[in-house]
C-alpha cells in the first residue's frame, strides 16, 4: 500500500493517547476546549465536513472530526510551546487532500468559484441583488428568498475535494485519526 509524509501540530497530551491507546483522535471536548465560545461554529462545520468526506473516504462513524495535515514540511505550521510537529508517513485510505482556498471559502460559508471569471459573476450577481453579506443566504432566513442562489453556494463546497492546485501552499491534507505507527518523528519545541 502506497503512502505518503505529513506534518501536523499537536498539544503534547497527543503522546500520552498514543502510549495510552496508540491512536489519536479528535474529541468533542478538545474542540471546545481550544475554541470556547466559538466552539459551536467549528462543531457545525466539522459535522458537514466529515460527512460529506465519507463519498471521498471511508470513515468510522466514532471519527467525527478531522486533524490537519501538512503536505510540505516547509509549509507545516511550527512548534509553539505546549505544542508538538509529528512527521507522519500515512496510508492513502487514510487521508484526504483538499483545496485549503476552498475550505477557507465554506468556513465563512461562501460560494467556491471555479475560476476568477465565475468569481466575479458570482459577485455581480449578488451585487445585482444587493445582497451585502453573502453568509446570510445560508447562515438566516434570507436564503429563502434566493433559494436558487442559496443552493448554488451549498453545492459549490464539494469543490473542496475537486478543485486541485499544483502550489502545495494552496492544498493540504486531512486525517481522521492518527496511529502511533505513522509516527516518524516528533519535534518539541525549543526556546
Amino acid at each position: 500500500m502506497k503512502s505518503r509524509m505529513f506534518w501536523t501540530r499537536q498539544v503534547e497530551a497527543v503522546l500520552k493517547e498514543f502510549e495510552n491507546t496508540g491512536e489519536y483522535s479528535v474529541k468533542k471536548k478538545y474542540i471546545e476546549e481550544k475554541n470556547g465560545s466559538i466552539s459551536e461554529y467549528y462543531l457545525q462545520v466539522y459535522d458537514w465536513f466529515t460527512k460529506q468526506s465519507k463519498n471521498y473516504l471511508e470513515i468510522s462513524e466514532e471519527l467525527r472530526y478531522p486533524i490537519w495535515l501538512s503536505l510540505e514540511e516547509e509549509y507545516m505550521l511550527q512548534p509553539t510551546e505546549g505544542a508538538i510537529i509529528l512527521e507522519l508517513e500515512i496510508p492513502e485510505t487514510e487521508y484526504l487532500i483538499i483545496n485549503n482556498e476552498a475550505w477557507g471559502y465554506r468556513m465563512n460559508y461562501l460560494y467556491i468559484p471555479l475560476n476568477d471569471k465565475d468569481e466575479k459573476a458570482h459577485n455581480q450577481e449578488l451585487i445585482k441583488l444587493g445582497i451585502a453579506d453573502e453568509s446570510s443566504l445560508v447562515l438566516t432566513d434570507r436564503g429563502n428568498f434566493y433559494p436558487l442562489l442559496k443552493k448554488k453556494i451549498i453545492d459549490s463546497w464539494e469543490r473542496i475535494y475537486t478543485t486541485t492546485s499544483l502550489n502545495p501552499k494552496e492544498m493540504v491534507a486531512v486525517t481522521w485519526k492518527l496511529k502511533a505507527s505513522w509516527i516518524r518523528r516528533v519535534v518539541k519545541y525549543e526556546k
